[in-house]
């Protein structure tokens, strides 16, 4: 039987336990890096998540309220995710970890104009980026990206 608090009320065990998973922090990173939205696009990631585990991890986010989902407008049959505030709030979280991660693994994908972008004045990027993924754009995903205006 799961339980239905957390461990503790410390703020790191909390993080921990709303997230529970790497897949979760992938599938926002997907939103606001990629402009993915639906069940199909995250699926389709490069990390190869079952889809038994990115169903629970998105019904996992909604109930979180990091996530809503609603309908797509244009098919019927689809789903489309998006950020709530509470989800927008994790960009800084998300771009911190991009950032450690650039500076320590040789190989990132990163690109370190952009990190360095974001390092220089980390406060209004911030707020900028969650102006254009709360607009439904992304980073560097689709027609609606940051790095291409």
């Amino acid at each position: 039987m799961k339980r239905a608090e957390n461990k503790s009320h410390c703020p790191v065990n909390f993080a921990l336990e709303t997230f529970g998973d790497p897949w979760s922090l992938l599938i926002v990173r997907d939103i606001v890096f990629w402009g993915k939205r639906t069940y199909g696009e995250f699926r389709d990631s490069s990390e190869g998540i079952a889809t038994n585990v990115l169903a629970a991890r998105l019904a996992h986010l909604e109930q979180k309220g990091i996530l809503v989902k609603g309908p797509h407008e244009k098919d019927g049959r689809k789903d489309v995710y998006a950020l709530t505030e509470k989800g927008l709030g994790l960009i800084p979280i998300l771009l911190e970890m991009s950032g450690w991660s650039a500076q320590h693994d040789p190989e990132t994908t990163a690109p370190m104009q952009f990190v360095d972008a974001v390092y220089a004045d980390r406060d209004k990027m911030f707020r900028r980026i969650q102006d254009v993924v709360r607009r439904g754009g992304s980073l560097f995903g689709g027609d609606n990206a940051l790095v291409k205006r």
